[in-house]
Formats: C-alpha cells, structure tokens, sequence
C-alpha cells in the first residue's frame, strides 16, 4: 500500500441534523471528511463556541470529522463597507477564533453581491430521466426585464436574447413566472428567499461601488482578518463568483484568473487562499481551468470539483462529473501533482450532483441530494486512482 497521505481528502457538504442525508449516508458514500455550517445563526453574528463544539460532537459521533467550514458569511454591511462594517468585522473576527479554538481552521467564503449562486431552473430533465441546475440566458433576462423590471437592464442582453425573452414572456403563466422569480433569488439552500425590493436597494447601492469598489473591500475585510488568521493558522478560501460574470447589475470580483491572481496579490499572506471551484469558473468564456489552478495553486486550500456543460449562447446546465465541458482528468493531474508536495491533503468535495433514481421521489435541497453526490465522489475518487496509480 503506497503512502495514504498523498491521497486527497474525500468530503461532503452537509447542512446539519435538518439535512434529508444523514452522516450515516456520507460514511456509506465513502467520504471522511465533512464540511458545514451553522445556518441557524443569523449572518454577521457571532458563532457561539457551544454550538461550534455541538455540531463538531454530532460529527465526530458518526465517525467523521468537520473539516471544512463552509461558510461563515460575509455580512452585506462588509462587502458594501458601510458605516457598521467595522462591527461586523468584529464579530467575524470572533467566529474565527471561537472556530480555531474548537480546532477547525479552513474556511470557505464569498464575497458574491447579495445573492450566493444563481440558476434559472432547479430540476432540468436529462435525457435519463436525471435532474439538474441550470442556468439560461433567456430566463434571466425575463426575470430582469418582466418580473424584477430593472432600470437600464435592456443594455446587459444582446438583442436576440432580449427578442427571446420578450417572446418566452408573453407565454408563460403566472405560475411559471412564480418559479422562475423564486428560483432566481433561491440564493444557498437554507436561505430565505431575497425580497424584490430589498435586491433593488442592494442593486442601486452596489451601482455606487461598482467594480473597483467591491475588489477595494475584499482588500480592507481580507487586511481586517489578517492578524486573526495568521496567528491562529487559519485558511481562508474564496470561492469564486458562481455564475462566473455580472448579472442583474451585480458586480464581480473572482470570476477569471485575473481576479483570483489580484485577491491573492491584494493581502500576500498565507492564510489569503482560494477555493478552486471548477463548476463555478466552468461557465466562463475565457477561464481556462488547468491555467487558472497552476496560476493560483500554492493557495488552493479547498477544491469543489464539478461540471458543466454550456451552448453558444451561454447557458449551461451541472453535467456528469466525468461528462460537461470541464476536463476533468486534465483538472485532477495538475491537483493530484500538488496535493502530492503538501504535507495535509487538500479537501474536496463532489460538489452538487443530479437528482436521480430514489432521489427523485424525495424532497432535496438544490443540486444537494445524496445519490448524485454519491456516483459524482466515487468516479472522482477512481479518477484520482487511475491519474495517480495511488491505492
């Protein structure tokens, strides 16, 4: 048997004793490694120690461990720096070492305007019989021009997008409306849904900020956590914008390999990292996946691998592990080469999964169901074998 330590570590996002899969499904599913968070305190509040220790027990009991965190939200008064920010950076401040003190020390966030992911339908229908995430063009334009009705949103779509909306529009009911406008401001699972008014004020306040804005307070959140991080060996990982392009006026900030280069040039520390998220840098025109990892990789402490798999026009739906545009066997060489030089295996996660077979007849969060996670862990997991000949 060659040496276990070069092995990635296998984990699995799991949102907590509310989650329809349970830790005993993640063990049968083969992972080890769990990575979660506590939803039930309000974002910009303090994480209590006794609830940090609860959840860790809770793991720990099933025979796992919490891993990663994923995520200690970013509050919007601190993406948006307003008069409070400094309060709420505090309070951040404090959930990092009441987490390092409970011996967990790689964290996930974003720092994504209001809304945390976006997609246009939840339960696209695969030629199998498989549902999927999925995100189109046409659909979000008649969210943002019909339904949301944004100021100066004509000019984000290209005419034909815009002609196809306005036609789509004018068939659609007022149900299909409804799900469309729900799935839109859907945000992370366990979330409440984003009010339309409370995303117009957002939307008009990050108009104000704008691009060089939003990069300047990741600068001044990433400099406030500096101290924390480094003396505690905190890992924080930024997970890129998710799709990976402006939408509904939002700025972005990690979306290229450019953004990512400069985040991590803007606070030059070690804690300072990345969450390499092939699914989420995918659907980028320009992102070249093997070029983005190499350019950032002595950073990437956290790895979401996915797929997905776009048209010409834009729009792209999760695919197969194995099966989108992504490649994934190029992907995990370069990963599986670094993974080798690091003393601790970097985590990953099958991040997102169809849902099939048994699954379909359940009620799951979004792309969060177990047998989907489970087929896309165990073909990573033979894919890391068969790049790596590591048994």
């Amino acid at each position: 048997m060659s040496n276990q330590k070069h092995k990635l570590l296998q984990t699995w996002r799991w949102y907590g004793p509310n989650d329809p899969v349970s830790l005993q499904d993640v063990r049968q599913a083969g992972a080890s490694g769990i990575v979660s968070a506590l939803h039930h305190i309000p974002h910009g509040e303090v994480w209590p120690v006794e609830d940090i220790l609860e959840r860790k027990a809770i793991i720990e009991a099933a025979g796992l461990t919490w891993s990663v965190v994923e995520s200690v939200p970013v509050h919007e008064a601190i993406k948006t720096r307003r008069p409070n920010a400094e309060h709420y950076l505090q309070n951040y401040n404090q959930s990092l070492r009441n987490l390092a003190q409970c011996g967990i020390k790689t964290i996930c966030y974003n720092f994504m305007p209001v809304l945390d992911w976006t997609r246009t339908q939840l339960d696209l229908e695969m030629p199998n019989g498989a549902k999927a995430l999925y995100f189109n063009w046409t659909d979000l334009a008649i969210f943002d021009l019909f339904i949301f009705k944004r100021e100066g949103a004509e000019a984000d779509y290209t005419p034909q997008i815009a002609a196809k909306a306005k036609t789509k529009f004018e068939t659609m009911s007022q149900a299909e409306l409804d799900d469309l406008r729900i799935n839109v401001l859907m945000g992370i699972p366990n979330e409440k849904e984003i009010e339309l008014e409370a995303l117009r004020a957002s939307i008009d306040e990050y108009k104000a900020i704008g691009h060089d804005g939003l990069r300047a307070n990741l600068t001044w959140f990433l400099e406030g956590i500096a101290e924390t991080c480094t003396e505690l060996g905190i890992k924080m990982t930024i997970h890129p914008d998710d799709p990976p392009y402006p939408i509904l006026g939002l700025p972005r900030v990690a979306s290229t390999k450019e953004d990512l280069v400069s985040i991590l040039r803007s606070v030059d520390q070690a804690f300072n990292g990345i969450c390499y998220c092939t699914g989420s840098l995918g659907p980028g025109d320009k992102n070249n996946l093997v070029e983005i990892f190499e350019a950032v990789k002595e950073r990437v402490y956290f790895l979401h691998l996915r797929n997905v798999t776009k048209d010409e026009e834009g729009n792209f739906y999760e695919a197969d592990h194995l099966g989108g545009d992504v490649n994934m066997y190029e992907v995990m060489k370069v990963v599986t080469a670094e993974n080798a030089k690091r003393t601790a295996p970097i985590p990953f996660r099958p991040d997102h999964g169809h849902q099939m077979l048994d699954d379909l007849n359940k009620v799951t969060n979004p792309g969060y169901s177990a047998i989907g996670r489970l087929r896309g862990l165990a073909e990573l997991r033979g894919l890391e074998l068969g790049v790596t000949g590591n048994y």
